[in-house]
């Protein structure tokens, strides 16, 4: 895929906002709209999965367009529960694919916090299958499930999985925008209060408020869309064929390789959902960066390191740098077209990339995206 770019990012501070929805949403837009004329942008992506139960806010796309002053744009908004900002980053870039748009706006976001935090698990349940929902299941306690199973086909160790944790918090202590700036060692990951065993809190990642910008721009650049894919299953995880891998994220994967005529070999670093410590492995399989089995020692033995053989969320991922989970699919993205351009800051990882790969998850593994962008000589 050609033609398409990534002009300018921004990215708010995660974590408990005093603000609301729309103006964590204004921040970033405001801050990314400062590079081009505003009257310049004729499509405004709104990417945000539970605003209307989380905050009971609705037309959020309009609301967003007047308080950037964006008429008369076209806008919209993007639900896919977890993955909804990859949606709209998607969705931003077949605007201008396809002639709809010349320049786009991208924002993401959610605002968790100011419920508590047994309720807003309950409302995030409302994206896993009804059958599931019906009988008491939870996103951990399904992440829980997938885990044991896969424990028991790879003889994954926990300890393999208190060290995702404390690579992710390490992280995030270069991030200035991130939820947890603290490290945590294994023992305290070990000890954590359990939350669905084997996951202990510091397992998965936390409640938080944040969001996301990007304007999008035709034409090639340092942070150029090469591939974008997504992929379905089935909404049951207890119906799926093999629950220790995530089927669309495979599908997803290999439909932006085609399209971006690469390979894994071609992927420098990658930004991958670690909603939960176990998730980060088995992305890492499924977007074909290493074998079935292979990712806990890849985490283990520093692959995954900043100055490793492949960086896994140098931003300190969903586990460090919080989980809103409207935002977590953009930043992601963004992160990696920060690494791109040279703009990452303290985080930048050790080698200047050409090439990276961003992993997002909607609900328990049911509708998933994977972006990948680069310049566009590396095709």
């Amino acid at each position: 895929m050609t033609g398409v770019h990534v002009a300018a990012t921004a990215v708010g501070r995660f974590g408990r906002r005093p603000e609301p929805l729309l103006e964590l949403l204004a921040e970033v837009g405001e801050r990314v709209l400062e590079s081009v004329d505003p009257h310049s942008v004729d499509a405004l992506i709104v990417g945000n999965m539970a605003a209307s139960v989380l905050g009971e806010t609705e037309n959020l796309a309009a609301r967003v367009a007047d308080r950037l002053g964006l008429a008369p744009a076209m806008a919209l908004r993007v639900d896919a529960a977890s993955a909804s900002g990859a949606a709209a980053f998607h969705a931003g870039v077949w605007a201008l694919h396809g002639g709809e748009a010349r320049r786009a706006l991208v924002v993401a976001g959610e605002k968790m916090t100011d419920r508590p935090t047994a309720e807003v698990a309950r409302l995030l349940g409302h994206s896993l299958a009804d059958r599931e929902a019906r009988v008491g299941a939870t996103m951990p306690a399904l992440a829980a499930l997938v885990t044991q199973v896969y424990q028991a086909r790879h003889g994954l160790d926990e300890r393999a999985l208190d060290a995702v944790s404390v690579a992710a918090r390490s992280a995030a202590c270069r991030n200035p925008n991130a939820q947890f700036r603290t490290a945590v060692s294994a023992e305290e990951v070990a000890s954590s209060r359990p939350i669905a065993l084997p996951l202990r809190l510091l397992h998965c990642s936390a409640v938080s408020d944040g969001a996301a910008a990007a304007i999008l721009e035709p034409g090639p650049g340092a942070a150029s869309v090469l591939g974008l894919g997504q992929g379905f299953d089935t909404m049951a995880v207890t119906e799926r064929e093999d629950v220790t891998s995530f089927r669309a994220t495979r599908l997803a994967a290999q439909r932006a390789y085609t399209m971006a005529g690469l390979t894994r070999k071609s992927v420098d670093f990658a930004e991958l959902h670690d909603a939960f410590a176990p998730f980060a492995v088995i992305d890492l399989e499924d977007v074909g960066l290493c074998g079935p089995g292979e990712g806990a020692g890849w985490f283990a033995n520093g692959s995954t390191a900043p100055d490793g053989r492949c960086p896994v969320n140098a931003s300190g991922g969903l586990l460090g740098r919080g989980h809103p989970v409207g935002a977590s699919g953009l930043v992601q993205i963004v992160e990696v077209a920060r690494q791109l351009t040279g703009d990452a800051g303290p985080i930048a990882i050790a080698r200047r990339p050409t090439t990276g790969l961003a992993q997002s998850i909607g609900g328990l593994g049911a509708h998933n995206f994977v972006t990948i962008l680069g310049k566009e000589s590396a095709q």
